[in-house]
């Protein structure tokens, strides 16, 4: 009977991971997009004038009134950006990772410890950025002008003409500091906790990699929970950042963490929360489990790459 391996001791193949990632990038949006609509207008609604109420009073508020105001669309506004970069962003984020990994064994039987593990996914969160950046932009922009009313853009590609025309690449990749901020720490503790929970889910005499479907989407479920605990502060400077006219904040997100804590408190920086958890279990679980199912297809299909 196998022993229970530990998270590290299946042969790492970050070419496998590249393209397993993406596959699970893609599970993860579709799963989770409409929370995440939800999310970046609650993040970026306007503050409302004196005794006069919020546009959204909350997280269900802002769902039924998306639903009535534009249908079951209005919940997939913007997909199309995250779905173009999301497979190659997925993909280059497990990349990443089993980059990281692979960088510190001395040997393919080396078992990596958790803080090796935290420092994996960071770097994986490095590599994210760079596709990261403008895609959130963009479908940022895109979800916010629905809910104004002031139709703008008319779709990814058109957003991103003019997004270059008025401020050229800098304007494309506004907001990439911030992405760094929340991605980086934020990989760090996703793929750590992942991994974690695989192990202590994984039965006395059984191998990690022969862990059950219930037990994957729970650990790839509180994965994701754990990613976004770290990474929500830095999402609604960066959402609000980004979404903001030019020349608003000269001084970056340190003008947005002031005038977010002075006009609406500390509490301000957890906007979004309830959506945010209400996604992450469901579309982490998606992304985990189709990054693992893909994992057996390339290693039936080619188990010596």
């Amino acid at each position: 009977m196998a022993e229970k391996k530990g998270p590290s001791q299946a042969p790492i193949s970050p070419l496998k991971n590249f393209f397993a990632g993406g596959f699970g990038g893609v599970c993860l949006v579709f799963v989770g997009h409409p929370l995440d609509t939800i999310k970046v207008r609650l993040q970026t609604q306007p503050k409302p004038l004196p005794g006069q109420p919020a546009l959204y009073s909350g997280t269900f508020d802002c769902f039924r009134k998306t639903l009535v105001a534009e249908g079951v669309r209005g919940l997939y506004k913007g997909m199309a950006a995250p779905i173009v970069g999301v497979t190659p962003m997925f993909a280059v984020c497990f990349f990443g990772f089993g980059l990281g990994k692979k960088l510190q064994q001395r040997t393919p039987d080396d078992v990596l410890t958790y803080p090796q593990l935290f420092a994996a996914g960071m770097l994986s969160g490095v590599f994210t950025t760079v596709i990261m950046a403008p895609g959130e932009r963009i479908k940022c922009l895109l979800q916010i002008q629905a809910a104004s009313g002031e139709i703008k853009y008319g779709g990814p590609m058109d957003c991103a003409k003019q997004l270059y025309r008025e401020a050229g690449i800098r304007g494309v990749y506004k907001g990439t500091v911030l992405t760094l901020m929340r991605d980086v720490p934020a990989s760090g503790m996703y793929f750590m906790t992942y991994e974690w929970l695989k192990y202590i889910l994984t039965p006395e005499g059984q191998s990690v990699r022969d862990l059950s479907v219930p037990r994957i989407l729970f650990a790839g479920g509180m994965a994701g929970i754990f990613n976004w605990a770290v990474a929500i502060p830095p999402d609604v400077l960066k959402s609000r950042f980004q979404t903001a006219p030019p020349g608003k904040y000269p001084n970056g997100f340190r003008d947005v963490l002031r005038e977010l804590i002075r006009e609406e408190g500390v509490a301000s920086l957890y906007k979004g929360f309830t959506a945010v958890m209400i996604r992450a279990f469901p579309a982490n679980a998606a992304c985990f489990l189709g990054f693992e199912v893909a994992m057996k297809f390339f290693n039936w299909l080619a188990p010596s790459l």
